[in-house]
């Protein structure tokens, strides 16, 4: 008899450790699966964190180049203003170019000239010494004036 509880316990004691192995076994099989998981996690917050600081960046920059946008549109519908109340005291533009003819062909040939500069001022083209040098916005450029920045050293 004792031999026999000798097996029975030999044979509980062998089980339990096989359960014991498989429980130690799984275990360590989850905690693999748990690591990378939170390996992953961690990896995909620091990419977030970047792409917000990058997003936050960009709305900045953004912001700003509207800003700069709303203001310059505000300058121009100004200039708008100003030449639309010039041609409002011309009483008749078709007898004045009649009568002086030649000073009207200069007038809007130099204002042409002037608009022309303009454009190549606003699409980068470097100032001219003569524009670098100015000392005045009307001297700069009378027909955008706007685009003097006083200083000596712009674009």
């Amino acid at each position: 008899m004792g031999l026999k509880i000798a097996a029975v316990m030999f044979i509980l004691m062998a089980g339990m450790v096989g359960i014991g192995y498989w429980y130690y076994n799984d275990s360590q099989a989850k905690m693999a699966v748990l690591v990378e998981n939170a390996a992953n996690a961690e990896t995909a917050s620091k990419i977030s964190e970047q792409a917000l600081v990058s997003m936050k960046k960009d709305y900045d920059r953004v912001t700003e180049e509207l800003n700069s946008v709303n203001s310059k549109f505000s300058q121009i519908r100004t200039q708008n203003s100003v030449l639309a109340k010039k041609l409002q005291k011309l009483d008749d533009l078709g007898e004045i170019a009649i009568a002086k003819t030649a000073a009207i062909q200069r007038a809007i040939n130099g204002g042409t000239k002037n608009a022309g500069r303009c454009f190549e001022i606003l699409s980068g083209d470097p100032l001219t010494t003569k524009e670098k040098e100015a000392l005045n916005a009307k001297a700069f450029n009378k027909e955008c004036p706007w685009l003097w920045t006083g200083s000596t050293t712009t674009q």
